[in-house]
């Protein structure tokens, strides 16, 4: 019995999605791979950050050379070998 024309055009347009589809998802996890192949060196903490006396941290944040920390109305930057550099007053 011969199959009806609108059942071999659903078919055909399932399988034709159904491939495209396969298609998408390897172009998206092989643009992933490529442009994402290592995340980088990690972080690095300093062993030990001396707060000055009074001093409490509220929020600490990381950059390649740098901690930042912050405590209420100031900004504590230190080196990544732990020395503070810098003190930032904020203003109200």
């Amino acid at each position: 019995m011969p199959e009806p024309g609108n059942l071999r055009f659903l078919r055909v347009l399932v399988t034709v999605l159904t491939i495209t589809m396969i298609g998408g998802l390897i172009a998206v996890f092989s643009v992933i791979v490529i442009r994402f192949p290592n995340a980088g060196a990690p972080l690095a903490l300093p062993s030990e950050i001396a707060l000055p006396e009074g001093v409490e941290a509220e929020a600490v944040t990381l950059m390649r050379d740098r901690v930042l920390v912050v405590s209420g109305d100031e900004i504590l930057v230190f080196s990544a070998d732990g020395a503070l550099l810098q003190r930032v007053a904020l203003q109200n």
